[in-house]
């Protein structure tokens, strides 16, 4: 399979032509690809019209669908209760069985994450903008608008144009408290949040090939904060022993070739980086983690939590720095698992204890504070140390709010210490 001006392809672009039945396709173009999967959260209730209006009574395959409610779970407010309920009548109408509510919820991403749902070579589609962390699969996983999945569910099918791809090769190795998450805030300090602007970014070389698939996780996640379409990790052997006992459909893997046509190429060397923290009002204003630590940020929460940093080695990475340690005083901590399973294994290993006996509020799984939406908002002119994807202005709440992003390790030693702080000095 050939890509652009006769050079190999781009994982992007093998799967967007298997996608669509073609041999090869090339940037800029628009092709009809076959949905693999499509996932809906509660803005996904926003399709239910239009999916009627275009005469649509049926869902193309039940079997490909996902539902899961995650922003206000429980419900918080009467509007979210009339969403959850619009969304409950069409899955019951369209016969969508595999529906995550209440008691089986979790943040949809994790969700399609822990059950299989998103394969190697899927073109996969969702209604929140962190459908981009799929692509840790090998996959093509990009959010679209409620209009665009009405479509999808009625035919299967969207059209879509091809990206071009920047390739993200990473070296070297991470040094003690230094994570994936300061790697992905690296490359965005680099790249900058429209630097990958309706682009594939393809992230590879030898430190990516040692991540395991929470790792990728995270950074396919925050590719979203580049402005990205897609952002993936041609699958290994770590993704096919993370998804043999889950996969719940065929795998087409797919890897690019040696002499793909990259529109960019970015070479990261973290040997010897420090961790990092993106300072307000955007996630590419990125500075080393001992800088920023010495100006003493003091913080008024601290949140461990979202689709980018709440499963379960993140929150073990947590507790272990929070044994034998209190927040302190005037620090709101929460901490919100990814999923229910999650939220189970935390049970089961104590870490809920652990935190709460710490001072802080363990909650049930959700997007929780990170979307500033149901819980843990912030009031004008307060500052959250925060493992989530985006410190924008109102992120969180008020817009004078001020939102640092740090791995959860970092997160835990801003709570003990109540300002933004190093993790590497609890060592």
């Amino acid at each position: 399979m050939s890509g652009a001006n006769g050079h190999g392809a781009t994982l992007a672009e093998k799967i967007l032509a298997r996608s669509a039945g073609l041999e090869h396709v090339v940037p800029g173009e628009i092709v009809e690809g076959n949905v693999d999967l499509a996932m809906m959260h509660e803005q996904g209730a926003q399709t239910v019209a239009p999916f009627h209006q275009m005469g649509a009574t049926e869902v193309w395959d039940p079997d490909r669908v996902v539902i899961a409610i995650d922003h206000w779970v429980p419900a918080s407010t009467e509007g979210a209760a009339v969403l959850h309920r619009m969304l409950r009548k069409f899955a019951a109408e369209t016969r969508l069985e595999h529906f995550y509510d209440v008691g089986q919820h979790g943040i949809c991403h994790q969700i399609l994450a822990e059950n299989g749902w998103v394969v190697p070579g899927d073109l996969a589609v969702g209604t929140d903008s962190h459908t981009n962390m799929l692509g840790a699969m090998g996959a093509v996983a990009a959010g679209i608008g409620p209009t665009e999945m009405a479509a999808v569910l009625a035919l299967g099918r969207l059209w879509l144009k091809v990206p071009p791809t920047v390739r993200i090769e990473v070296r070297g190795r991470f040094g003690p408290g230094v994570t994936a998450k300061d790697l992905v805030l690296r490359i965005l300090g680099e790249v900058k949040t429209t630097g990958a602007q309706y682009k594939s970014v393809e992230y590879g070389g030898p430190t990516i090939d040692r991540l395991s698939m929470p790792e990728r996780f995270t950074i396919c996640n925050m590719t979203t904060e580049m402005g990205a379409k897609t952002g993936m990790v041609a699958p290994d052997q770590t993704t096919y022993d993370y998804l043999a006992p889950i996969a719940k459909h065929a795998m087409h893997p797919l890897r690019p070739d040696p002499d793909a046509a990259y529109e960019r190429r970015v070479e990261i060397d973290v040997d010897g980086m420090p961790p990092m923290v993106a300072c307000p009002y955007s996630p590419d204003n990125v500075r080393p983690l001992p800088e920023v630590a010495r100006e003493h940020v003091v913080i008024d929460q601290a949140f461990l939590g979202s689709c980018t940093n709440a499963r379960i080695e993140d929150l073990r990475e947590g507790a272990a720095l929070m044994k034998g340690q209190k927040v302190a005083k005037g620090v709101r901590f929460i901490v919100s698992p990814a999923s229910t399973k999650i939220y189970d294994q935390c049970l089961k290993e104590g870490l809920v204890q652990l935190f709460t006996d710490a001072g802080a509020v363990f909650t049930n799984s959700s997007c929780s504070a990170c979307f500033g939406g149901n819980m843990g908002i912030l009031a004008p002119d307060e500052t959250c140390a925060s493992s989530s994807n985006r410190n924008f202005p109102g992120r969180m709440g008020a817009k004078e709010a001020k939102i640092y992003l740090m791995s959860p390790a970092a997160v835990v030693a801003s709570a003990i210490r109540g300002e933004v702080s190093d993790p590497r000095e609890f060592a």
